[in-house]
């Protein structure tokens, strides 16, 4: 399928072939949304903790008789049932990334780029550079393309100028073409792509 290709400053630059198998395909939310929680389950930094009874610095000695006080029968003052003991099964540092194979990941990073085409929310840049960087000259040319939230990838590197313009502006990311993931293209309107990141996912999912 043909897209046109756009310039920095809202002008034309010819068009481009997107390959069907990575942006023609039936979007499939199920796959999207494992990804989706896949991602953040990775980064959730599940550092969580409580003390439990072992953790406790009190004595464990006998808090009173057995028998004869009519009190319940307490064997250490490190228990949950007094204040200040240990939390019985409180949360404890963990990991809570889970496995998703490789395959699907792939296949759902292709269905994401397809319901983003679909949506008519991709835009295809000629490049994305910079004379010089200013925020103020990025934000003029973002409104001539009508950008106000957007991801923006570009290919191996991205340039400087760019780079350092945009990351004051909210709502706009920046990322090479390595970068690219499931949440950051759902969590913005637009996906824009440079034709250096539409080669390097042509060669990625060849």
């Amino acid at each position: 399928m043909k897209l046109d290709v756009k310039t920095l400053d809202g002008g034309t630059a010819g068009s481009v072939d997107l390959p069907e198998t990575i942006f023609g395909l039936a979007p499939r939310p199920d796959l999207v949304q494992r990804m989706v929680l896949w991602q953040l389950a990775k980064r959730q930094a599940g550092t969580h903790k409580t003390k439990g009874r072992a953790e406790i610095w009190r004595t464990g000695k006998k808090l009173y008789k057995q028998k004869g006080s009519g009190n319940a029968r307490h064997g250490s003052a490190r228990v949950a049932q007094f204040r200040g003991g240990g939390r019985a099964f409180g949360p404890v540092v963990r990991s809570h990334a889970h496995d998703l194979t490789k395959k699907v990941r792939s296949l759902a990073l292709r269905h994401a780029l397809s319901a983003k085409l679909q949506s008519g929310s991709v835009i295809i840049l000629d490049e994305a550079k910079l004379e010089a960087a200013r925020t103020k000259v990025l934000i003029e040319n973002f409104g001539k393309l009508g950008l106000t939230s957007a991801l923006f990838i570009d290919g191996a590197t991205v340039e400087a100028n760019f780079a350092l313009a945009a990351r004051n502006i909210p709502n706009i990311d920046v990322l090479p073409v390595q970068g690219i993931n499931v949440y950051d293209i759902l969590r913005r309107d637009t996906l824009v792509l440079t034709k250096a990141a539409v080669e390097a996912l042509e060669a990625r999912f060849k």
